[in-house]
């Protein structure tokens, strides 16, 4: 990645920037719309085209109130959702009442060398997504070179949600696949119940 650079020393009196060349940028592969839908599964698009894949959750809505939103990955086109995971798991909250905030670890939705889901927006602590017409979830995943055969695939997510107690609640995961083998589909549900309405758009980054 090359240095942006200005035309002279001082930034007060710059007329012109230098251009960026190795900058990522996204590139548009697919969406899956939910419509009362037992799970989105992509099973194409994710190979070596790119190193990095982005996942955008957008107005994700469950059919049954306070459920996980989770996903799980699959070295074998879709046919087994479970590959191994170590995650990482904080949360950060605020009531709409403003009588209730927290931030700190979250200990029930981890995992630890686990083929289990891993939770993006968790139920731990009674704290799942809310299935009123106003309650729903955004955020993205973000997955590593997902097709080398040589290390494990890290990923790393933030997601924003309506708890169903009235909470807004942000979840920050951490983690890896550990596995040598190829990733090449992803699976994304609810932990009980359809994901009622949402997409999520994957995008390969440059």
């Amino acid at each position: 990645m090359s240095i942006v650079t200005l035309n002279n020393r001082a930034l007060k009196d710059a007329t012109a920037v230098g251009t960026t060349t190795g900058l990522g940028n996204l590139v548009f592969i697919s969406r899956s719309t939910a419509s009362s839908s037992s799970s989105l599964s992509i099973t194409s698009g994710i190979n070596s085209t790119y190193k990095e894949y982005i996942f955008f959750f957008n107005n994700i809505h469950p059919a049954t109130d306070n459920v996980a939103f989770e996903f799980n990955l699959s070295a074998d086109g879709g046919s087994n959702y479970n590959v191994t995971k170590t995650s990482s798991f904080f949360k950060a909250y605020h009531n709409e009442s403003g009588s209730g905030n927290y931030f700190g670890y979250a200990s029930g939705a981890d995992l630890a060398q686990s083929t289990s889901y891993q939770h993006l927006i968790s139920s731990d602590a009674n704290e799942g997504i809310g299935n009123d017409n106003d309650q729903n979830g955004g955020g993205y995943l973000h997955l590593f070179n997902p097709s080398d055969t040589t290390f494990v695939k890290h990923f790393i997510s933030t997601v924003q949600f309506n708890q169903h107690n009235d909470y807004s609640i942000n979840n920050y995961i951490v983690g890896y696949a550990n596995t040598t083998s190829a990733i090449n589909a992803i699976d994304f549900k609810m932990s009980s119940g359809n994901i009622d309405s949402g997409t999520i758009d994957m995008y390969g980054v440059t």
